[in-house]
């Protein structure tokens, strides 16, 4: 019975999305004159609410041209919003800012898909002790966050002091490869003043906990909301066009910070607890994305990050 109402349901969800939903779309048209990219671009403000609206259009649209849109290079987004005005038939005279938030907007989302797809590629690169550039960045970790300890030798119990697991950083790094490296490292340099402070309360007996690991684990969970689409409400509403590595980058920031006030609000008994604390901020954070107004941090300022709608 359950699979049969499951048939029954996706039959109508087609048809709607096949007729109906066209059908309304053509007869709105012939009401306001407008097509639905027009009507999105002039009913919504900038950001994220006209940006996904605009994203939705383009994937479900019957014109193969819009459909592709959502791939295009960024070299290509200026031609492509030209070529889909003509094809809508828009005088670009009579309007002239639908170009420009449609390029605005469509800059957003091939950004998106830029950022996934860099993000994707540090994941995957495996830190190599070998390699002289990731050593550099390990041992710029070290001095930042131990200013006035020196690294007795490369493989050292040392490490543990800023939160890794044994003798040698590198085996930590497995599960986020470079990024876990690369999203630590900007932390402690552009808001050295909040890392160290973190740091040091990871330290207190009462909130016990590792951070070098849970920057890793944090830094999975950034990049967990970056895949599933989650990050889209920030970075449209963040960034004005293509939104970059620093973008997650201050993401991961804001996360951190977070996370540490939400473990001292939850009051584990141990470091046991972590997966669940973890789980449940997880799902604040995307109770909070869903807003299509809120941004995570839209002006990033070194120890003063605020959850804040704009």
């Amino acid at each position: 019975m359950k699979h049969f109402l499951r048939v029954v349901t996706q039959f109508f969800v087609f048809l709607y999305c096949k007729c109906l939903w066209r059908g309304l779309k053509f007869v709105t048209r012939k009401f306001t004159g407008r097509c639905e990219l027009q009507r999105i671009c002039y009913g919504n403000k900038p950001g994220a609410r006209r940006t996904l609206k605009i994203e939705s259009s383009l994937r479900y649209s019957k014109y193969e041209l819009l459909r592709s849109a959502l791939s295009v290079h960024p070299d290509q987004v200026e031609k492509t919003i030209d070529d889909i005005m003509a094809l809508k038939k828009i005088n670009p005279d009579t309007n002239p800012q639908l170009g420009v938030s449609l390029q605005a907007s469509l800059l957003q989302i091939v950004g998106y898909r830029s950022l996934m797809a860099e993000v994707e590629k540090l994941r995957r690169e495996p830190y190599d002790s070998e390699n002289a550039e990731h050593e550099s960045m390990l041992m710029k970790l070290w001095k930042e966050l131990r200013p006035d300890t020196p690294l007795t030798g490369r493989i050292s119990k040392q490490w543990c002091e800023i939160g890794f697991q044994g003798n040698d950083p590198k085996t930590d790094f497995r599960g986020m490869g470079l990024l876990g490296l690369q999203n630590l490292l900007y932390f402690a340099e552009h808001d050295r003043a909040a890392a160290l402070q973190m740091l040091q309360d990871s330290l207190q007996p009462k909130h016990k906990y590792s951070f070098a690991i849970v920057g890793i684990n944090i830094t999975d969970l950034a990049y967990s909301l970056l895949v599933s689409g989650a990050l889209k409400t920030h970075l449209y509403n963040v960034a004005p066009e293509m939104a970059g590595l620093q973008h997650f980058q201050q993401i991961f920031c804001y996360l951190m910070q977070e996370f540490q006030r939400f473990w001292i609000e939850e009051d584990p008994s141990d470091i046991m607890e972590f997966n669940r604390v973890r789980s449940k901020f997880h799902r604040r954070i995307l109770r909070q994305l869903k807003n299509p107004d809120m941004a995570l941090c839209p002006h990033f300022s070194a120890s003063d990050l605020h959850l804040v709608n704009l």
